[in-house]
């Protein structure tokens, strides 16, 4: 049984292998950076319980419940989702955590000097596609107990032209790929803003709209993929200390969204 569930309408196909959104088409034409293309090794990741590298912290992260040991972007990407249901216009994916379990770190030992991660939390993490009208909506659903901090990122790469020429648009300002290069492994930010425009200069462009994230980074080091990221919270430019007072508390059941939409 293959791994990949599709979603299709008249104009626009998506594609999600284990959870990750590997491609989305209209008229044919792919909008969505493909794995194994140089760039980044994924085509879309997500940042939970904290976004940034934590190695400045010493990989520990203070909570109510006591510190946690974690890597860049937390933990969550180190679980596997599982399929809760499918069709051809919806998909539902879930990853389930009981606090204090060790999750190997894949970066160790050559990125990092912790071999195994765990948060003392609680929690369930869906993330549900949606494709509607050639619109596609990713919803985030964060169950757990109330007052548990988290950061929450959304990391998709959007496929470009190789030409440098992109532009992005967002609060009224004009956003080049030397910018984002400029910013280097930090990220660019773009704050306080829920809507982005990706200027293609190959195809349609790209609206990405947000709900509770309040702000965006951008990242690339090459001219054939952008990651466009939604974000709770930017860490990169901060003398910010990894703790729950500089995170936001759950309400015990936390909803975010992201909508792509070809323009």
């Amino acid at each position: 049984m293959s791994s990949t569930v599709f979603l299709k309408n008249k104009e626009s196909k998506v594609a999600i292998e284990k959870g990750e959104l590997i491609s989305f088409q209209k008229n044919n034409q792919e909008y969505i950076h493909q794995k194994g293309s140089k760039g980044w090794r994924n085509s879309d990741d997500e940042m939970f319980p904290v976004i940034g590298p934590t190695s400045k912290n010493n990989f520990r992260v203070h909570t109510k419940n006591g510190d946690a040991i974690l890597d860049q972007h937390g933990l969550l990407r180190e679980m596997d989702y599982s399929l809760i249901s499918s069709d051809e216009s919806s998909a539902k994916f879930i990853k389930k955590y009981k606090k204090n379990t060790a999750i190997i770190n894949s970066k160790f030992p050559v990125k990092s000097t912790e071999e195994k991660l765990f948060w003392p939390f609680d929690f369930t993490f869906e993330k549900n596609f949606t494709l509607k009208n050639d619109v596609l909506t990713i919803d985030f659903i964060i169950e757990s107990e109330k007052g548990m901090p988290f950061m929450l990122g959304y990391h998709p790469a959007f496929l470009l032209s190789n030409t440098g020429t992109e532009t992005l648009i967002s609060n009224d300002t004009e956003i080049t790929l030397a910018d984002v290069y400029k910013a280097g492994s930090n990220a660019c930010p773009v704050l306080n803003a829920d809507k982005i425009i990706l200027k293609n200069s190959d195809k349609n462009d790209i609206e990405i709209t947000t709900k509770n994230f309040d702000n965006f980074m951008l990242w690339t080091e090459v001219e054939n993929m952008l990651c466009i990221e939604p974000i709770t919270q930017y860490t990169s430019y901060t003398d910010q200390k990894f703790s729950e007072e500089n995170m936001r508390l759950s309400e015990g059941k936390n909803t975010f969204s992201v909508t792509i939409k070809v323009l």
